[in-house]
């Protein structure tokens, strides 16, 4: 038995802490989870999480997705990546589309790429 009130109270709080809340997922169902999303990238979590209460295991959708497989996304196409490949075009309309407008400091050209 600790020495002081505060000691015991500490030791109790703290061994009480640790049965809390829903019991962690084996580490079995995690590696089916992630070879399910492997095997089939099209199906999300809510498919998965329906194939296994099938199986009879029960977690829920939430924990399907935290640990599906994280698929990287391609990067996007920078702006001057996607005016590089449509320069030909934007130097093709570039003549129709052109238009003056003169205002109080001088003439300025205004131009609507499409």
């Amino acid at each position: 038995m600790p020495g002081t009130v505060e000691a015991f109270a500490y030791s109790v709080t703290w061994k009480s802490r640790r049965h809390v809340g829903r019991p962690s997922v084996s580490p079995d169902v995690r590696a089916l989870i992630r070879t399910m999303s492997a095997a089939n990238p099209r199906w999300g979590a809510p498919r998965i999480h329906g194939e296994l209460l099938k199986l009879g295991i029960d977690v829920s959708r939430g924990t399907v997705a935290k640990y599906m497989v994280r698929r990287r996304q391609p990067p996007s196409q920078t702006w001057r990546t996607f005016l590089a490949n449509h320069r030909a075009q934007f130097v093709a309309h570039r003549d129709r589309l052109a238009a003056r407008a003169r205002n109080r400091q001088g003439e300025v050209q205004l131009a609507a790429l499409a």
